[in-house]
């Protein structure tokens, strides 16, 4: 069989239709923009206001026909069934990419208590729904369809803290707080990751996880912002080999590689995209 061997070709997204949960976040819209610049149609999924002013933005650059923005707040399970059950009946997904977490006070993100000593099971379940049963949800609705149609790519976004504790050091002195519940749920997703591997292959459904490191929201002001002046910055990049923080666009290899045919024999791994964190 002959193969174009082109990184154009092997490594393009043209044509393909992403669903993409989380897309107006700090990472989800650097994906979602990565995929329209590189000719995918993107079925963009959130629930604030912003996603439907960042939906107009790329509709006005990229054209109306390939953005589809989904405003749902996915804990309304009902709602967010309904949806995914119309994306399922008015689309062919391609890929399929588990990017939303709730990453705030309601998990236990920097406040005291989100701690292992005092965290909820309130924090827990929402970690739970959001790192397990979104994916899982997402994956019966859209992913079956998948595997009927003998072909597809999902990707699930973890973390290092999934592979990795968090160091304790790291958040002494500081108003930052990484919950025990994120790290459980994240590995959970990987664990996940690979049984949907196991399961679909014959069926030619690929499931792989994307594992970001130290990717510090700097841009925004929302509950797990960080000032670009905050010391806690420099402790972070401290225990990278690299010596520094990951920028968003550094994922978009990793994800247009797992999104594309360039990794066609490739599933049920965790690429870890970290400067080395994990390594040393």
């Amino acid at each position: 069989m002959l193969v174009d061997l082109k990184a154009s070709s092997l490594f393009s997204v043209e044509g393909k239709t992403v669903f993409l949960t989380g897309a107006s976040g700090f990472l989800g819209r650097t994906f979602a923009n990565a995929l329209l610049q590189n000719g995918a149609t993107v079925i963009a999924v959130g629930r604030s206001e912003r996603l439907v002013h960042a939906c107009e933005m790329w509709a006005s650059q990229f054209g109306a026909a390939r953005v589809h923005a989904i405003q749902v707040d996915m804990y309304d399970l009902a709602a967010f069934r309904a949806k995914l059950d119309e994306v399922a009946e008015t689309h062919k997904i391609d890929v399929l990419i588990n990017n939303a977490h709730e990453l705030g006070p309601g998990t236990g993100f920097n406040v005291p208590e989100g701690s292992l000593e005092n965290a909820s099971i309130e924090q827990f379940e929402r970690n739970l729904t959001g790192g397990v049963y979104w994916p899982a949800l997402t994956v019966q609705k859209l992913g079956t369809r998948m595997k009927t149609r003998g072909h597809g790519s999902i990707i699930n976004l973890a973390t290092m803290y999934a592979l990795v504790a968090p160091r304790p050091s790291l958040y002494e002195g500081t108003r930052f707080m990484n919950p025990p519940g994120y790290s459980a749920s994240k590995a959970a997703m990987v664990a996940f990751t690979r049984y949907i591997a196991s399961f679909w292959g014959p069926f030619n459904v690929r499931a792989n996880a994307l594992i970001p490191g130290p990717f510090s929201n700097t841009e925004d002001t929302t509950a797990n912002a960080v000032n670009s002046a905050d010391p806690f910055l420099e402790k972070l990049k401290s225990f990278t080999a690299l010596n520094r923080i990951g920028r968003p666009h550094e994922l978009l290899g990793a994800l247009l590689f797992l999104a594309s045919d360039a990794s066609t024999f490739v599933t049920g791994q965790s690429i870890v995209v970290d400067g080395g964190w994990t390594a040393v």
